[in-house]
């Protein structure tokens, strides 16, 4: 992190413009006299980066330096030269430059990697790192910028102190789980506010951050930020406490990413091209503990033995596998040639499973891919004193990891800006992308509390599918899933989604200056999202056949996919899918519209005295619709006619659920807002905020929908102070800072009772044919609904040690969140017994720090490090609770009072009993190896045990960057302690022989005595679970107890790679400005895990659906300018 340090006796402020400087009383600018000749030079200071004017940079006459001068905020300056005389224009963090003067002059300045300053950017304002109070890290997105990766979000993981970011999905679309310094609320997201380039980005959908592991399909549009190209980002500013949010009040509690995108510079043009080309490696066996096909035949063998596998069960079970299809070809007869298609005599038998036996398949090699991912990006840049733009096009094409899983993403960008005179601008930004997306076929993810299950039906998840698929199969036979026949290859094929996603946003802003110091600004946005998402289930696939698979009457009976009228006592179970399969399609599209004035002044009194007032209104209006349709019966190999019969309807209206709905949802805000900033000589800072804020969300009196946050904080640049010399250069800048807030958020978008809510229902008739509509009371209402609010105190120091060779940044916070919404008991006047509202309370605290060093620098070498550490602990205070067991035991767990706000919580495990079973003590504290004693739907909790927090407590990262001449190494390694995951819930009351098995199976029960060297429970008989139904509760408690339970740390080699820039002096006969190639290497393996993890990721929730983990790969990357 650049910190602010003096230079030169100048001292000035780049907070909108205003100029200080302070040097001694004697000293005399733009001074004439002597009997010198002098000139009148003008010019202007531009840095070379971004083509922004430098505010307060210092231009003195060299030999001479107390005559000159600084730069006004739009980087001019005019100033006497003597004749003969040269100027040195310098700036802090950037290097000087000694020029002869000339008329006109227009001086770039480049960055200056060993001096710390920089401009906090918060979205609305550009200011000083030295008059800023507040705690943010900028981050260079160049530097940070993981290539490969499309999404930007995940590049920053490690990369700033207090923010957390789990991939706990790493499919495109899909956003990571990120905090900045904790969660901030219970029922609540808790994520981030997106901002680019100053207007706020909102997501097309609410996911909250649980779901965000379901691998529902929604999840794949639940990255606001998916359409932006990575090359079009500048830099991001996260700002993290009250003082640097608090401009953005009640929709800043956890926390504001600010994303500023490239522009163009004045007096230099360019044109741009980076590739990028990716091979991402294969998931192996050998990563896991998988059985492979010889090991898993041997459990089969006793499965067999226990009464499973046998001929009359497994010919018509739901699901089978090799024995399975070892039965049909044994009943499979060919009248042609009059036999079977597989002998019944056990030398037949035992040759077709010996082949099992040694099949070994390699599902990932059959369902993955190393194609080449490549990512091209083609930009225009320049400018003249008039007009400067930025224009980039960029076209992703991802042929898919895996089966149905490719994508193909295109990017538009243009950021121009036209000086319309001296003292009016105006900026336009329009952007636009387009993403094309296939994945699996999947419905969305259930959990059944009475077993203790949570599930989805027909997953295909190739990732899910290859670790819990047995190796015994033939990748290309037929097996049994769902009564019907099933080969995973073929169901890709068959059953998959489209996704169609669109995004276009433009905005303008308008700036005025009519006096020096004085700012007005206009600005305006328009944004359009849509997405388009369509399941395709042909007539043939496995989905829709299941729908009527009753090839006999054992199967017709068994089958839950068929309908049986309930009106006829008689009736058998029919399909209601006899032709066709199935289109579902889901729109979803936003509209929203943002325009916010505002003015800014600032001035500089006596030369010592700074003061910058900055203040203006904001108005938003998004509108969000969501339709869905059901269609039924569509024959996609019969000219796409539906087909469809009345009894699907009669199903329909008999279960309560519709085949289409629609929802529209409208949501308005209006701010009015101010800041003022005072110091004195840039010493002494005082910063305060206030923002007045409604929404059309929440309550109906003034109090609840109107809320005031503010924010008082302040600074010491202890190195601006006279004795600071005597302290040089040991210690070359230290600031203090403290800050405290108030900062809200809406709340959960669910929770929306401000007014009573009436709904329309469906009463239970026993006859379909006497159905009627009702109205009910689906929440009463709650006037009073208001903001959720956090107070927080925030210190911190920034310190330089050694000409800044060593740097060091801490931060000590504690919050308290209050008015949370959560769940409150009611007398049940109005028939409501629970509701929502704002009853909760929480309290947080943690430490941050950075440190930085330059271990050696050379004119040909040099090693730096960077070394972050974050720390945050959570504490609900206040929460009435109706969680059930199967909430706190299953997933991220949930939140109890005196428990972090996400906390694992897990069964008591005591051992195996004589027999194998599990010993489990129950919700009632009850040990038992009972099933029946076991309840997943109670609200008793207080006898299970709670493993920790579902978010990790310490994050952060080591970096190491080695530069010789023009290669440049860097070996980037994240961590995460703290928290704890759930293993895969694997062990079940029985088992198919489609399942893959852990090897942990290889150590389990098998003869009483081994209760005492083993947790793993015995492979039931199938007379044990045909005599007792509640062992399926047994073995869900088993996978929900202490023993599934392993620590979610880790160290991951996250990036490894090697650039190299080639010399200027080989491309200048190419006529091109640079040149550079790059191999990096990103997730390249884990340093450190939990042995109990055997090859589960601890990031990554194997929740099947659309869910993959980040993938180990390979990245080129071709960068090249003309």
């Amino acid at each position: 992190m650049k910190k602010y340090m003096p230079f030169n006796g100048l001292r000035w402020s780049r907070d909108s413009g205003s100029a200080l400087y302070d040097i001694p009383q004697t000293a005399v600018f733009g001074r004439a006299g002597g009997a010198l000749a002098q000139t009148k030079v003008t010019g202007t200071v531009v840095s070379q980066e971004d083509g922004e004017p430098v505010i307060g940079a210092s231009v003195v006459v060299a030999g001479a330096a107390r005559t000159g001068t600084v730069t006004d905020i739009d980087g001019h300056f005019s100033l006497e030269v003597p004749a003969g005389k040269k100027l040195v224009v310098s700036y802090l963090g950037m290097q000087p430059q000694t020029l002869s003067p000339s008329a006109k002059m227009l001086i770039k300045l480049k960055p200056d990697s060993k001096s710390l300053g920089e401009v906090v950017v918060t979205g609305m304002q550009h200011v000083d790192r030295r008059l800023f109070t507040g705690a943010a890290t900028s981050i260079n997105a160049e530097e940070a910028k993981l290539d490969g990766v499309a999404d930007i979000s995940r590049s920053l993981e490690g990369r700033a102190a207090g923010v957390s970011v789990q991939n706990v999905t790493g499919t495109f679309g899909t956003a990571p789980k990120i905090r900045v310094r904790g969660a901030t609320s219970i029922y609540g997201s808790s994520k981030p506010l997106w901002v680019v380039d100053g207007v706020i980005m909102e997501d097309v959908t609410d996911v909250s951050t649980d779901d965000l592991s379901s691998g529902d399909a929604e999840t794949l549009i639940s990255s606001a930020i998916a359409g932006l190209n990575a090359d079009d980002i500048e830099s991001f500013q996260i700002l993290k406490d009250g003082s640097a949010t608090s401009i953005y009040g009640a929709r800043a509690m956890a926390g504001v990413i600010v994303v500023t995108t490239k522009k163009g510079r004045a007096g230099f043009s360019k044109i741009s091209y980076t590739g990028e080309y990716t091979m991402r490696l294969k998931p192996h066996y050998s990563e896991f503990n998988i059985m492979d096909s010889q090991e898993q035949m041997g459990v089969y063998k006793e499965l067999k033995q226990k009464g499973w596998l046998n001929f009359s069960d497994t010919y018509r079970a739901s699901e089978s596998g090799v024995y399975g299809k070892m039965y049909q070809l044994m009943n499979t007869y060919d009248p042609t040639s009059g036999t079977f298609a597989l002998e019944n005599t056990e030398h037949a038998m035992n040759e077709y499973l010996r082949q099992a036996e040694y099949r070994n398949t390699d599902w990932f090699d059959e369902l993955f891919s190393s194609a080449i991912q490549h990512n091209h990006s083609v930009s225009m840049s320049g400018g003249t004193d008039k007009l400067n733009f930025y224009a980039s096009l960029s076209a992703m094409v991802d042929p898919g990891w895996y089966k149905q899983s490719k994508v193909n993403r295109y990017t538009a960008n243009l950021n121009a800006t036209y000086n319309i005179s001296d003292k009016l601008s105006f900026n336009i930004i329009t952007s636009g992308s387009y993403r094309k997306q296939r994945a699996p076929g999947t419905l969305s993810q259930t959990v059944d509390p009475v077993y203790g299950e949570v599930k989805r039906d027909f997953d295909i998840n190739p990732y899910s599918y290859a670790l819990n698929t047995s190796r015994t199969l033939d990748a290309n036979t037929y097996y049994t899933r769902n009564y019907a026949d099933f080969n995973i290859l073929d169901e890709l094929d068959k059953n998959y989604m489209n996704l169609d996603v669109t995004d276009v946003k433009f905005q303008g802003e308008l700036k005025y200056k009519p006096i020096k110091g004085l700012e007005f600004s206009l600005l305006g946005a328009v944004k359009h999202s849509g997405t388009m998402q369509e399941h395709i289930v042909h007539d043939n696939s496995n989905q829709a056949r299941a729908y009527r698979a009753m090839p006999d009457a054992t199967v017709r009976d068994k089958n839950p996919f068929l309908y049986t009228d309930p009106d006829n006592p008689y009736a058998l179970p029919i399909s209601i899918l006899p032709q066709g399969g199935i289109y579902q399609k889901t729109d979803y599209k936003m509209n929203s519209y943002d325009f916010r004035g505002t003015v800014n002044w600032n001035h500089t009194f006596d030369n010592s005295h700074i003061v910058n007032l900055f203040g203006g209104m904001e108005v938003s209006d998004i509108s969000r619709n969501k339709n869905f349709f059901n269609g039924w019966g569509m024959q996609y190999t019969k000219g796409e006619i539906p087909f469809y019969t009345y009894q699907f309807f009669k199903k329909s209206i008999e279960s309560g659920t519709d085949y289409y709905t629609l929802s529209n949802t409208f949501s308005r805000t209006a701010a009015f807002f101010a800041n003022a900033t005072y110091s004195y000589k840039g010493r002494y800072v005082i910063n305060g905020t206030y923002r007045y804020e409604g929404t059309n969300r929440l309550g109906k009196s003034r109090s609840a929908r109107w809320l005031p946050t503010w924010n008082v904080s302040g600074a010491w640049n202890m190195h601006e102070e006279s004795f600071f010399e005597n302290l040089r250069p040991t210690l070359s800048h230290l600031t203090l800072k403290a800050s405290y807030s108030l900062t809200g958020d809406p709340g959960p978008t669910n929770v929306s009772n401000a007014a009573a809510v009436l709904k329309s229902y469906k009463p239970y008739r026993p006859f379909a044919s006497i159905q009627e509509s009702g109205m009910d009371w689906s929440d009463l209402g709650n006037d009073e609904l208001t903001y959720e609010k956090k107070h927080e105190l925030n210190l911190g120091f920034d310190a330089g040690f050694f000409n800044n060779r060593i740097n060091f940044a801490l931060d000590w916070y504690t919050r308290n969140n209050y008015d949370l919404i959560g769940l409150i008991r009611t007398t049940g006047a109005g028939g409501q017994i629970e509701k929502l509202a704002n009853v909760a309370s929480m309290k947080s605290h943690g430490v941050e720090f950075t440190l930085s060093t330059k271990n050696i620098q050379t004119k040909d070498f040099s090693w730096t490090t960077d070394f972050i550490f974050s720390y945050s602990k959570t504490k609900v205070t206040d929460l009435q609770t109706n969680s059930k067991v199967i909430d706190l035991v299953s997933g991220t767990g949930f939140a109890l009072e005196g428990y972090p706000v996400r906390g694992l919580f897990s069964y008591k495990f005591n051992g195996l009993s004589d027999k194998g079973y599990p010993v489990i003590t129950d919700q009632n504290g009850n040990v038992t190896s009972s099933g029946e004693d076991i309840d997943f739907q109670s609200q008793n909790l207080d006898n299970l045990v709670y493993e920790g927090p579902s978010d990790p407590t310490t994050t952060g990262s080591f970096g190491n960057i080695f530069k010789y001449k023009n290669f440049r190494l860097n070996v980037f390694i994240t961590y995460s302690f703290g928290n704890v995951v759930r293993l895969d819930p694997v062990f079940k009351e029985k088992y198919t022989d489609l399942t893959a098995m852990p090897k942990e199976f290889k150590n389990r029960f098998v003869q009483a005595g081994d209760e005492n060297i083993t947790d793993i429970p015995v492979i039931l008989t199938n007379a044990q679970v045909t005599r007792d139904n509640y062992l399926k509760t047994l073995y869900n408690a088993y996978n929900y107890s202490t023993a599934r339970v392993a620590k979610g740390d880790f160290i991951r080699m996250k990036e490894i790679s090697l650039s190299y820039d080639f010399p200027k002096a080989w491309l200048e006969p190419l006529k091109l400005s640079d040149l550079s190639l790059k191999l990096q290497a990103t997730n390249l393996f884990l340093i450190y895990a939990d042995d109990k993890l055997n090859g589960q990721d601890p990031e990554f929730f194997r929740s099947g659906g659309v869910a993959a983990p980040m993938p180990k790969q390979f990245t080129l990357t071709l960068r090249l300018g003309i």
